[in-house]
């Protein structure tokens, strides 16, 4: 197929396009390249994307409108696969108008032109983060998700009522994946895994919030995969149950459909980073810390849905995932 993968020099859509090339499908590679984190690990992601027969890579920002329908002049996709967005709970805090510009004004965009060209199926990320106060676990997507608590967390529930919109309106069959604290190789220098790992490495102490107990549900990058590769290729249909009076969040008359990706078995932040210490064969020093605004205490997906709908649910074991990162960051740092 022919597949636009925008947010590729991202940690996902890096790992997307390449298992799409694998397979044998054409790629078109968009991403702004900015400057929220290292630049020069989303280059090196995109030189080894860049090796790979049928890649094709454009620069460029999803709120630039002439950019984006660019993208869908030549021969129409046969899939967009829509990952690029101003990523991060805490950063929402303290650049709010970039969230609104990438992930409101950018997926509009994304929404326009897959509308205009007739795209099959558009699949988008979104991310745990709508559950928000929701108490109730593991978090199902038949469930309300109506009191986030970041900014992050409400642009990415306003990109699911803004697809099934189009959905509705325009027969756009639209794919929403709930993204649950995703790790591996060529992750994001942000998150929790790259920080502990490097700061460990450095013999500094590492900031652990709410005292090591958060709860996250951890998911490796190749189970992440896999759930977006094969919801992508089940194009979202109208469900013929759905019920006004009973409303199901996670289906529509429409072509409209969300799941959650997630390992299903969260664990508490303390094993998480015994974890990471075992597999380095060093003690971190930890400074902690209380509940950082925008974060919540726990998080555990309800994966039936995505397992019903493409036979997939992620399973790989945390201590297979963490070693595998650490190998891939003693590799790519030489520490």
């Amino acid at each position: 197929m022919n597949v636009l993968v925008t947010g590729a020099a991202g940690f996902i859509g890096f790992h997307v396009s390449r298992a799409l090339l694998e397979r044998g499908d054409t790629v078109t590679g968009f991403d702004c390249v900015n400057d929220y984190y290292d630049v020069g690990l989303k280059e090196a992601r995109l030189a080894l994307l860049r090796q790979m027969s049928g890649f094709t890579f454009v620069k460029g920002a999803l709120e630039d409108a002439a950019a984006v329908n660019a993208l869908f002049t030549d021969a129409p996709f046969d899939r967009v696969i829509h990952l690029a967005a101003q990523a991060g709970v805490r950063y929402s805090l303290k650049n709010p108008h970039a969230y609104l510009q990438s992930n409101l004004a950018g997926f509009l965009n994304i929404l326009e032109a897959c509308r205009h060209a007739r795209t099959p199926h558009l699949t988008y990320a979104s991310s745990s983060s709508v559950y928000g106060l929701n108490s109730q676990q593991p978090f199902s997507v038949h469930d309300n998700v109506d009191h986030p608590i970041s900014l992050y967390a409400a642009t990415k529930k306003a990109n699911e009522l803004m697809a099934h919109t189009y959905s509705h309106l325009y027969q756009l069959p639209t794919t929403g994946l709930r993204f649950f604290t995703v790790y591996g190789p060529w992750g994001r220098p942000d998150m929790a895994l790259f920080l502990f790992t490097k700061a460990i490495l450095a013999g500094k102490p590492i900031d652990v919030y709410n005292h090591g107990k958060m709860r996250r549900d951890f998911t490796y990058i190749d189970d992440i995969v896999q759930g977006v590769v094969r919801t992508s290729d089940q194009i979202a249909a109208p469900n013929p149950d759905w019920d006004a009076a009973r409303p199901d969040p996670s289906s529509s008359p429409a072509p409209y459909r969300l799941y959650n990706i997630g390992n299903n078995s969260p664990v508490e932040l303390d094993h998480f980073i015994a974890t990471i210490e075992a597999a380095l064969g060093r003690t971190a020093t930890r400074n902690h810390l209380p509940m950082q605004p925008g974060d919540v205490p726990a998080t555990c997906a309800d994966v039936d849905a995505l397992q019903r709908a493409v036979g997939f649910a992620p399973a790989t074991p945390l201590e297979t995932g963490i070693a595998r990162f650490i190998e891939w960051y003693r590799d790519y740092y030489k520490v």
